[in-house]
């Protein structure tokens, strides 16, 4: 998109920007009263405050995400470093080739040895893969924290997290990449997946879908995800959705934030 401005020697264009600086100084304000020192979050692995300041991190994906430059996984990826912390159990509900794992395990490995994370597939394929790129980028310390489940998402309240509150629930949508396109997860399934993590997440606890949309049942499984979310309560969800609007096939980001 472009913008058609005014001559430079022109009233107009010099009205223009004093108003474009007026309003940086002023979002400028705003985003500097979030970003106190006693508000700051300490380290990658803190929770969200209740003043939801937004990391430099954080924002340097969401900008890169605007303008093209990052994919909708790494922005999934930025928001998870500031819910996840070091100890906490998590669930990958559709691990596919691991990224979205490994990313985790990351996340609440540390020398407590106390985190888990949880991955789920129903194709073989999918767990094969998985383990070899983890045993790959992990060490064996790392390793122990993953259990890896030949299971669909939808049975993701049999999981038995050893009594430990579940922090954060990731669903990356669709099909296997580099596998068989015809095998997609599928909106009845996706469905009941969704409400039980509802049932598991802790408050503070984050559901995170990634949503294809490009593959014959992708639309109807969006559909059902966003439906989902929108009908949470206000009083204990903050939901969002992250969507371009001029790629009508891009993967759409819906968060759901348990108060």
């Amino acid at each position: 998109m472009s913008l058609r401005l005014p001559p430079p020697t022109s009233c107009r264009w010099m009205g223009y920007a004093s108003s474009c600086v007026r309003r940086a100084k002023e979002a400028k304000r705003h985003f500097t009263c979030f970003s106190n020192p006693s508000s700051s979050l300490p380290n990658r692995n803190a929770s969200i405050s209740n003043g939801f300041p937004l990391p430099g991190g954080l924002e340097d994906q969401m900008v890169g995400y605007i303008f093209g430059r990052r994919r909708a996984t790494d922005v999934a990826h930025s928001v998870w470093k500031h819910v996840v912390r070091e100890g906490d159990t998590v669930v990958d509900a559709t691990c596919g080739n691991g990224h979205d794992t490994l990313a985790l395990v990351k996340l609440v490995a540390g020398e407590s040895g106390r985190g888990r994370v949880y991955g789920m597939d129903i194709q073989e394929d999918a767990l094969r893969s998985t383990s070899c790129f983890l045993g790959q980028s992990l060490s064996t310390q790392e390793m122990e924290l993953v259990k890896l489940l030949p299971m669909c998402h939808s049975k993701l309240a049999e999981i038995d997290p050893d009594d430990a509150s579940v922090r954060l629930v990731a669903f990356n949508l669709g099909y296997l990449p580099g596998g068989d396109k015809a095998i997609t997860t599928k909106s009845e399934t996706t469905r009941l997946a969704l409400e039980a993590a509802g049932s598991i997440i802790e408050p503070g606890g984050l559901i995170s879908t990634v949503v294809y949309v490009g593959h014959p049942n992708g639309r109807e499984e969006f559909e059902t995800v966003q439906a989902f979310a929108s009908g949470l309560s206000t009083e204990n969800w903050v939901c969002c959705k992250l969507q371009m609007l001029n790629r009508p096939l891009a993967p759409v980001l819906i968060f759901m934030f348990k108060r």
